[in-house]
């Protein structure tokens, strides 16, 4: 029997809430009828090349983890596939996306290191990921011709070309602070001087009662400072520019993969018709949804933000609808597959695994209190 702690629960409740708005959005004037019936005459043949192509950004995904993990231990190709693969299906068939804390937790059992710096190297990939997607997104918006006329409306809200100007502003904006905070974060001495400031921040609030403060101090200050560490100690874990370099090139690989893979599969769809530029913007489109709260597997947020970034290129909503769900039960569906499989062939229990990388957290979060 599986039980969910009420953190759990907690993120599965406000998923649910979230998906669920989503949902209804996205759907609220696309007729089921007409949905269905402009699926079936879709050309499946096309969903060959799209689902290779979705498979081979693992591939170079896995690698690039191979790489961040060498300095915390030497790592065969299927010694990371098989955690990596399991800690994605995890994340489609669980709440609370504990597939980012299951893979770690695998990891650090099989191979024993210390969990700490493995779950370290998982927080430098999403912050790879993270400045590959705010390259490309700045690249997109600058070298795609939107319609300046242009006025969507989706979910109430109406998106014109001078919404998506101060979008494309604010990207760029976020861009430069993000490396600049990230190149700080990774000189001691700054990480030193960010944590007394962050530690000092409570006293800013003298008018209310000392325990408040300390509460704060060490409820939320602390909690920051062990955010800020786990950066700075994967980052350690890739010291030479050089693997730096290799792994942006290796993210720009994987993220034009999977932007290939929608690329692919709009040619199997009637009244559709996209550039991969286009295809590369709503990837990244539905990747800044799906970080919203969601339930597994991302449905809902996946779907409002195919929709809404194919109908900025003229692509109707029936249409787009029906692109958007064959295209996320693409990505779906093959790893979860092949993360039972890959569960099945190294004997993992995948609750245990998330407790007990859960419990090697909280470990070493009780470590540095006492510190």
């Amino acid at each position: 029997m599986i039980s969910f702690n009420k953190k759990t629960v907690f993120s599965l409740i406000i998923g649910l809430l979230f998906s669920g708005i989503a949902l209804y959005f996205t759907f609220i004037n696309i007729p089921l009828g007409g949905l269905t019936g402009y699926i079936k005459t879709i050309n499946y043949w096309w969903i060959f090349p799209s689902l290779l192509s979705a498979l081979l950004s693992y591939v170079f995904r896995v690698v690039r983890w191979q790489l961040i993990l060498k300095p915390v231990k030497e790592t065969q190709f299927w010694q990371a596939f098989h955690p990596l693969v399991i800690g994605f299906m995890v994340n489609c068939v669980f709440p609370g996306r504990i597939g980012e804390i299951a893979r770690p937790a695998i990891f650090y059992k099989r191979e024993k290191v210390e969990f700490s710096k493995v779950l370290a190297t998982v927080a430098v990939e999403r912050i790879f990921d993270l400045i590959t997607m705010l390259v490309f997104f700045i690249i997109t918006l600058t070298f795609i011709e939107i319609d300046p006329a242009i006025d969507i409306t989706f979910g109430g809200y109406h998106l014109t070309s001078s919404t998506l100007n101060t979008i494309w502003k604010t990207t760029l904006k976020i861009s430069i602070v993000l490396v600049a905070l990230l190149v700080l974060i990774s000189v001691s001495s700054t990480r030193a001087l960010f944590s007394r400031v962050i530690m000092k921040s409570p006293d800013i609030l003298f008018f209310t009662c000392s325990h408040l403060r300390e509460n704060l101090r060490h409820g939320i200050c602390k909690k920051v400072i062990h955010v800020l560490d786990n950066i700075a100690v994967g980052f350690e874990v890739v010291k030479s520019p050089r693997n730096i370099i290799v792994c942006l090139i290796q993210s720009f690989l994987m993220w034009g993969l999977i932007a290939l893979s929608l690329y692919f599969l709009a040619f199997g769809f009637p009244g559709i018709s996209i550039t991969f530029l286009q295809a590369f913007a709503v990837e990244i489109i539905i990747c800044f949804f799906i970080m919203l709260p969601s339930v597994p597997g991302f449905w809902g947020l996946w779907e409002a933000g195919g929709v809404f970034g194919l109908m900025i290129f003229g692509i109707p909503a029936t249409e787009s609808a029906g692109l958007t769900l064959i295209y996320h039960f693409l990505h779906v569906v093959p790893i979860v597959i092949i993360g039972i499989v890959s569960a099945m062939i190294i004997s993992v229990n995948l609750i245990q695994s998330s407790r007990n990388g859960e419990a090697a957290l909280r470990m070493q979060e009780e470590h540095e209190r006492c510190e």
